[in-house]
């Protein structure tokens, strides 16, 4: 089932779009609080059975969809995970024992449909498609073999990336990946119900500009799948339910690309994951 959160005039909800349909049943008036709370009540289930019964009444165009979890206790994001990703450094350095990770804040993404934001700061204004994790069951010390058991569902990530500014420090990335709506989450959660494991370790991940193809892997290329994330983050973090965790991005960011191809005011960016759907997003200069 998909799962969407978002504003209705000027009130926010959540709801589900059941089937194929764009049109959206209205949970939060049905069953109150938001998405986050479904999940953190183990309520999914129920949502959905309640969404396939009643008469969708709301189209999507009508609405205006928030990220998926607009309050995330956290967005961690695992960078550098695909094979060729880092290879694609030509440092000549080994393959990472570990994940690399950095936290973003809610505030620096958008949603589906709306516009990134290139700040007056930098020119280098960069995208990464990626694949998400919505943790649906709380743990500390998960095993691999138990890692499925707490995914609530997927969403989709344009983990949007100001170049020069994640170099501004030596030990880390923050500043470069947390500038207001320079990223974008969404459209919606597919539930983990939708899923099999062997979808999970075979998942396709794509992302154009401007109807341009710059990046497409699977997630067979990880060196880190979604098992050992959720076991090696829920060794130091205590997961909680709607905390988010962003799996990495394919080779061909623009960065890479000589000279870079960075993203301009005009251009559009979709990011397409398979079963899960495409998240799109125009660019525009932040309105000062």
């Amino acid at each position: 089932m998909r799962f969407v959160s978002y504003t209705h005039n000027g009130l926010p909800s959540w709801g589900a779009l059941p089937g194929n349909n764009d049109r959206i049943v209205d949970l939060g008036t049905r069953l109150g609080g938001d998405l986050k709370a479904a999940i953190s009540e183990n309520r999914l289930a129920a949502a959905a059975t309640m969404a396939r019964e009643q008469q969708p009444e709301l189209a999507l165009a009508e609405v205006e969809l928030q990220i998926p979890i607009p309050n995330p206790g956290k967005i961690a994001c695992i960078g550098v995970n695909y094979a060729n990703r880092n290879a694609e450094y030509k440092d000549g350095s080994e393959a990472p024992k570990y994940p690399s990770l950095f936290m973003r804040t809610a505030d620096s993404f958008t949603s589906h449909n709306q516009p990134l934001w290139r700040p007056p700061e930098s020119e280098q204004l960069d995208y990464e498609g990626e694949i998400v994790i919505i943790i649906g069951k709380a743990g500390r010390r998960i095993r691999e073999a138990d890692a499925y058991e707490h995914i609530a569902g997927l969403t989709i990530m344009n983990e949007g990336t100001l170049r020069d500014w994640v170099r501004h420090a030596k030990f880390n990335v923050t500043q470069g990946k947390n500038f207001i709506n320079s990223g974008a989450i969404g459209p919606w959660m597919v539930s983990a119900d939708e899923f099999s494991a062997e979808q999970y370790e075979n998942m396709r991940v794509t992302t154009r500009v401007n109807g341009e193809t710059r990046q497409d892997d699977t997630t067979a290329s990880m060196m880190f799948p979604f098992r050992y994330i959720i076991s090696y983050c829920s060794k130091f973090f205590h997961l909680q339910p709607g905390d988010v965790i962003a799996t990495g991005t394919p080779n061909g960011a623009g960065a890479r690309f000589d000279p870079p191809k960075y993203l301009q005011p005009g251009d559009t960016v979709e990011v397409e994951v398979a079963g899960v759907g495409t998240l799109v997003n125009g660019v525009i200069d932040e309105p000062l």
